[in-house]
């Protein structure tokens, strides 16, 4: 037997679908990547250019450490390190973060930057068991929570840096399609006014951005960018290029590689699924084809077996005389 490519053992190993999530989290925790979500999706880079936000990403970022290729363990350095991905409290259990990095914003008049601390995370289905903005809740509390002893001691709660949790959501429903939403901590006065500075509570949101390719609603920039950049249905060469001319995406040979190695595994886990669904279908038939002789020889009528096998009586007499 030849030897297998990478792609071919992994997908023998069943591991695909994995595989294709940690070159999408690799993808994402690109630097040019990070900069355009948080221009497309965060208050308080909006004002500011893709270029300029990359400057201010801290050098370290962390991506969850998935084993793309033979030999590697998923512990290995990959674009980049930064805070852990993994989150041990004791009493509160383990979480295990996709992306976190820090960033930097200009302050008032910019004489002043503002640390923020980031969370990205990708999925591929909307509907789960959970609710995606009550899970990124309690990312972003636990991110919250996480800064006692790193970002501030004692009672130094006015150092507590604001947190982000941003969740990518492939494969939206058509009736959600592109879409971007917000939750956050807001301030409503009940009796009286309270004088509060917005940044002493402005301390967590949740990000949630849905991705449709085949939706009317084509949403903003940052749909057009992520939709391309995650498409499954387009080959690493027609991305480059409309990376670059669309939204000026310099292509980094590390990022073009993992472009090229998601879109195979994307090609070849529909092409797997489709023989699947072949076979699944002529087993299918034969075994209705059996079904429908069987009544037949006991003397059933069409619509009799039309009736107990579920199909059309036109499909009986069909297969009756073929």
């Amino acid at each position: 037997m030849k030897g297998k490519t990478a792609i071919g053992a992994a997908l023998d190993a069943a591991g695909a679908k994995a595989q294709y999530d940690g070159h999408v989290k690799r993808i994402l925790g690109s630097r040019q990547v990070l900069a355009r979500i948080l221009k497309g999706a965060v208050e308080e880079f909006r004002a500011f250019s893709p270029e300029e936000i990359a400057g201010w990403i801290e050098p370290d970022i962390r991506i969850e450490g998935t084993a793309l290729r033979p030999g590697e363990t998923g512990k290995e350095k990959l674009l980049i390190t930064g805070d852990s991905t993994e989150s041990r409290i004791p009493g509160e259990g383990t979480i295990t973060y996709d992306i976190r990095f820090r960033v930097y914003v200009p302050g008032q008049g910019r004489r002043e930057t503002v640390k923020l601390l980031m969370n990205v995370e990708a999925q591929k289905k909307f509907y789960l068991k959970y609710r995606i903005v009550t899970r990124g809740i309690f990312y972003g509390a636990r991110m919250l929570s996480e800064q006692l002893d790193r970002e501030f001691t004692y009672s130094e709660y006015g150092k507590l840096k604001k947190v982000y949790s941003i969740w990518i959501c492939m494969n939206a429903p058509l009736h959600i399609g592109n879409a971007l939403t917000e939750y956050w901590i807001g301030k409503r006065d009940i009796i009286g006014t309270m004088p509060e500075k917005k940044k002493n509570y402005d301390k967590l949101s949740v990000i949630i951005i849905c991705l449709n390719e085949k939706s009317r609603e084509k949403g903003g920039e940052l749909h057009g960018f992520l939709n391309t950049l995650l498409s499954p249905g387009m080959n690493a060469a027609r991305k480059k290029e409309m990376l670059l001319r669309d939204y000026g995406v310099e292509m980094e040979q590390e990022m073009g590689e993992e472009l090229k190695q998601m879109c195979n595994l994307s090609e070849a886990i529909e092409e797997n699924a489709m023989r699947k669904g072949v076979r699944k279908g002529v087993r299918k038939g034969i075994s209705l084809t059996k079904n429908i002789m069987r009544l037949a020889g006991e003397g059933k009528t069409e619509e009799e077996i039309s009736a107990i096998c579920g199909v059309s009586a036109k499909m009986v007499r069909e297969i009756m005389e073929a």
